[in-house]
């Protein structure tokens, strides 16, 4: 096997509906009765039990599998098994083929096979490294790694391949582990409660206009920081969100979920942005400029939009909506509201989205044509793809009547997340501007009360439950004080 390390856009290729790829074999004659357990339907598997799925996960002498299928089954297995229980199983089955060929006429044979095994794990570490955070897992491997490295007395080739897998695994591993421990850090946005019932700001305090101006580069700002965000994103961080809901679907608490601090990160992001909208647009004292602001952030979003970045486009208008913004009558009487009616259209809710889905294709359709870096930038709405997948997940079942997995089911899943993980790839093309970076990730936001406040002071209350919410606040406010 070539020693190439698995890359998504490798993986799962425009040639994943083949299960063998030529010259790779077929498992065939030296495979147990489990392989009779798998059901292909146009030489595409559909179905199987967990253990022939497994057994068909390991090579032998004349077989490796097409590495659609490992990248799939790795994926999905975890919906089943923990890792650290399937890399065990894996290694039953390579002490059972290591003595059958012991036994048998092929023992000259051993070494090819350890060979094949160090290239599954190889890819198994490289496409999924987090899998091995877990001491049950890493001690795993290593018991794998100890049984398969006794044929190779001579010459230590596989000894070596190896200890340069586990290496490269180790340094994955670090940098995931200080990726968090900056993220911990940076994980509470600054939110600026306001004083009590005058929250305006000083007029000459610093607004995100002062900053940058210019709506075009202000949205390629956001799509450096979207794109820093999710490229931290693995695969398996995604199957888990399917984990983690079936455990609430179910009221019950999985003890091996670890924390996907990515998701999260994410996840804050999305909503810090919002905030920080309608806080750009509620601390503005004047009408005036407050009528320019939320033109700018209109201009923005449109930019995103144009750009691919449609999760910053969507946190935009969400900030603008936001009840505080949008009961600034007053203030949006006097925006030229067209521009933001497209958007919203874009952002239609109705018939699932199906606007927004649209366009999303057409970016897609691009990025996949693109002369360029700029034409290759698709950022999703990402709560919108996670409950697609999660929808995909509950409309499937897992298993079929017959007791088979429904491997259809996870190909399908698998080729989505496949196409996420490709755009999270793709580099960012714009010039990074530190300053406004900065500005971005650490300007304080607004509390949901402050937000208020701001509101209610630049627009007075204008029917009787909006009077009951001011008089309420303010003496909520006041009994804090």
């Amino acid at each position: 096997m070539p020693q190439t390390s698995v890359v998504f856009s490798s993986i799962l290729g425009p040639n994943c509906n083949r299960q063998v790829q030529p010259g790779m074999g077929d498992r065939g004659g030296g495979a147990s009765s489990g392989s009779r357990d798998l059901i292909f339907q146009d030489g595409r598997l559909t179905s199987g039990s967990l253990e022939a799925l497994m057994e068909h996960l390991v090579p032998t002498v004349d077989y490796y599998p097409d590495r659609t299928y490992i990248f799939t089954f790795l994926l999905s297995s975890r919906v089943f098994m923990p890792p650290h229980d399937l890399l065990a199983r894996v290694g039953q089955i390579c002490v059972e083929q290591r003595q059958q060929l012991e036994a048998g006429p092929e023992k000259a044979k051993l070494k090819s096979f350890s060979t094949k095994i160090v290239q599954l794990l190889k890819e198994w570490t490289e496409a999924f490294p987090y899998d091995f955070q877990d001491e049950k897992a890493m001690a795993e491997l290593k018991a794998i790694a100890h049984r398969v490295t006794q044929c190779d007395e001579e010459n230590g080739t596989v000894k070596k391949a190896i200890a340069q897998m586990i290496q490269s695994l180790l340094l994955s591993l670090a940098a995931r582990s200080q990726l968090q421990e900056l993220r911990e850090k940076l994980r509470s946005p600054v939110v600026d409660k306001g004083p009590i019932l005058k929250a305006k700001p000083p007029a000459a305090q610093k607004d995100i206009l002062g900053v940058c101006s210019d709506p075009l580069v202000l949205a390629q700002q956001l799509t450096h920081v979207e794109l820093e965000r999710v490229n931290s994103i693995r695969p398996e961080d995604l199957m888990q969100i399917i984990s983690h809901m079936d455990s609430l679907d179910n009221h019950r608490c999985r003890g091996d979920m670890t924390k996907t601090y990515s998701l999260e990160a994410y996840d804050n992001w999305f909503n810090c942005l919002s905030m920080l909208v309608a806080t750009e647009v509620c601390r503005v004292v004047k009408k005036k400029h407050r009528t320019r602001m939320l033109e700018f952030f209109i201009d923005v979003a449109r930019e995103c939009f144009n750009i691919g970045n449609f999760n910053s486009m969507m946190a935009i208008i969400s900030g603008m909506n936001l009840s505080p913004v949008a009961r600034l009558k007053k203030t949006w009487s006097k925006v030229k509201t067209a521009k933001f009616d497209v958007l919203e259209h874009h952002m239609d809710p109705s018939s699932n989205f199906c606007n927004y889905r649209t366009a999303l294709q057409g970016a897609t359709q691009r990025s996949q044509t693109a002369n360029s870096s700029r034409e290759k930038i698709v950022i999703p709405v990402f709560n919108l793809f996670v409950k697609d997948i999660y929808f995909l997940h509950k409309i499937h079942t897992n298993h079929l009547p017959n007791g088979h997995i429904n491997f259809k089911k996870f190909w399908e899943i698998s080729r989505q997340i496949h196409e996420f993980m490709t755009w999270t790839q793709v580099e960012c093309p714009f010039e990074k501007d530190k300053k406004i970076q900065s500005y971005l990730l650490t300007a304080p936001i607004y509390s949901e009360e402050a937000l208020f406040i701001a509101s209610f002071e630049s627009e007075g209350p204008e029917n009787h439950m909006e009077k009951d919410s001011w008089k309420a606040l303010r003496t909520t406010l006041l009994n804090r004080a």
